[in-house]
Order: structure tokens, then sequence, then C-alpha cells
């Protein structure tokens, strides 16, 4: 499903965030990307995305070269890419019901069916009774249990999340992981940057050290 071949990304003035990075990962498996701070995981989940470009090297996602993808092509990508940013970038002037209706309106979803949606999302987070609160109304947990059921209501095939539990306390941590195992063991491929991969038993793991993948 996602295939990084001789991958590299430098930002200007010649910071080398990934470098020469080789890998796959096969459809519905899940992966743990770790590493310091500053180690390219983040960049690693942008460039599946297609919210960065490498460098040098080639990134396929289900066989489609992504840095090669025309800008009218980006969107039907995304479709089947969930994304739980670190800042979980929730519109703070709209309640949990519209931050997770967005993809969809900006989709071209039908109301009923989007309605629908955004409710099975909001349900299997456990926000069924909180779709009208505002997110400065919700805890930590609830605020990253909204931005993972944004993240699927398109309901993606693949599942990417920077530091989805950091700044949790454990048991709430605990809780947004089991989260993440119930999305793969229907079948979701997911990748996870975080420094807590105890959290995440059974996960592939992928550790990364200046840019470099190392054993």
């Amino acid at each position: 499903m996602i295939r990084f071949d001789r991958v590299s990304k430098r930002y200007p003035p010649g910071v080398d965030a990934l470098s020469d990075l080789s890998f796959e990962v096969a459809e519905r498996e899940m992966v743990v990307v770790g590493g310091h701070s500053g180690a390219g995981k983040s960049t690693l989940l942008k460039l599946i995305a297609a919210v960065e470009t490498a460098t040098r090297g080639t990134v396929l996602v289900g066989g489609q070269n992504v840095s090669g993808l025309a800008r009218s092509a980006l969107p039907y990508l995304r479709r089947r890419i969930g994304m739980v940013f670190q800042d979980q970038k929730l519109l703070l002037d709209r309640n949990a019901f519209e931050n997770v209706m967005l993809p969809l309106s900006i989709a071209g979803f039908p109301p009923r069916e989007a309605a629908q949606r955004v409710r099975a999302a909001l349900d299997k987070v456990g926000l069924a009774s909180r779709e009208k609160a505002l997110p400065v109304m919700l805890s930590g947990g609830e605020q990253q249990r909204l931005a993972i059921a944004r993240a699927v209501v398109n309901r993606p095939s693949m599942l990417l999340a920077d530091e989805p539990t950091a700044h949790l306390d454990n048991e709430t941590a605990a809780d947004v992981a089991r989260i993440f195992h119930e999305f793969h063991d229907v079948g979701v491929t997911v990748l996870i940057a975080t420094y807590a991969g105890d959290l995440f038993p059974g996960a592939r793991r992928l550790q990364l050290d200046h840019g470099k993948l190392v054993p």
C-alpha cells in the first residue's frame, strides 16, 4: 500500500529532515514510527498524504507516485487517507458535529448521508452525546477523539496520526490508542508517529534517528 524508495526531504536552508528512506507498509498493517523530537516522524506522514513533496526518491501510495500527482488529483488521494494532526486543527467556532461534517461538505456529500456518517463517527469515538459541544467545552481527550472522528468520517482505507496521545494522561492515552486498534481490527491501514509505542502492542516499528531509518 505504501512504499518509500530512497526518499529524502530537505528544507531550506539545507536542513535534511529525511535521508534515503526505503521501506514498505502492507495493506491493513499497523506501524508505529518512533524517534526523537526532530527525527522526521511528522515529515514522513506528510509525504504520504502529499502535504509535503519529497526532494528525492519516490513515495508510492496504492501504486500512485504521490509526488507526481496533479493538484486536481490530490483531493481524491486524501479522501482515502484520514490524518490526525498533532495540533488537532479543530475549528473553535463550530461544534463537534460541524467539525466532523466539514470534510464531507467539502467533498459534496448529500446532507442526509453526511449527517448519518457524522453521527456514526462520533458514536465510534464515544462522543455521540457531545455533538453540540464546542471544542473549548471538551476535555483534551475528547478533543483528540473529535479529531479522530473527523479523520475517519470519510471512511478512509488509511489512517495517519501524529502524536495522537501526546499531552494526555495515561488512562486517556490508552483510551485513544484503543480507538486506533479498533480501526486497524476492521481493516484500516494505520501509521502512528509517537513516543508512546508501548500503547500499540503488536504494531511493527520504524525507528528514525536524524532522518534515517535505524534497526
